[in-house]
């Protein structure tokens, strides 16, 4: 029994030193587990600089770039209001010098109107001259039919005379 009283003592003692180990162990426990934790925060820390870093400087090489092109379109347009300005003083004069040709064309249009009416009254006077005309048309047709009986009688005439003269023809010397 005494063996076993000692057996107690011994285990009384392993579970008070259990105890005392036990937070000891729980405490290298929880340093180990913050170790491992801080470990695995600079791992990934250090994983996202890789990312972070090259992808914040392209950020500020987009940003410049993008600050560039805004300022070289901001003197683009610039120049463009200037050419604009001065173009449009030169499109507003011939504008000006293209209303008094318009109206210059509008006063001779009127001038041709006049004309026309007058040339219209004109014509009105033509026609007893037309009727002039037809008889006049009248007389070349008798005449031409005349020239045509002129020019019958020659051919009859013709066909009279060649033929002796002909013949007298082939007579002489010449």
């Amino acid at each position: 029994m005494g063996d076993s009283k000692q057996q107690g003592i011994v285990e009384d003692t392993r579970s008070e030193d259990r105890g005392g180990s036990k937070s000891a162990e729980s405490a290298q426990l929880n340093a180990y587990a913050i170790d491992r934790l801080s470990l695995a925060f600079e791992s990934s820390a250090r994983r996202w600089e890789l990312i972070v870093y090259p992808s914040l400087f392209a950020f500020i090489i987009l940003a410049a770039y993008g600050f560039y092109l805004i300022f070289s379109l901001a003197k683009d347009v610039h120049y463009l209001a200037i050419s604009v300005d001065s173009n449009m003083t030169v499109v507003a004069s011939n504008m000006q010098s293209m209303s008094d040709n318009v109206a210059r064309m509008s006063a001779n249009v009127r001038a041709m109107a006049v004309s026309v009416e007058s040339i219209s009254q004109d014509v009105g006077t033509l026609e007893p001259m037309l009727t002039s005309m037809e008889t006049m048309d009248d007389a070349i047709q008798s005449m031409t039919s005349t020239t045509g009986h002129m020019r019958d009688d020659m051919a009859v005439l013709n066909r009279n005379i060649s033929r002796p003269f002909s013949f007298m023809n082939s007579l002489m010397p010449w």
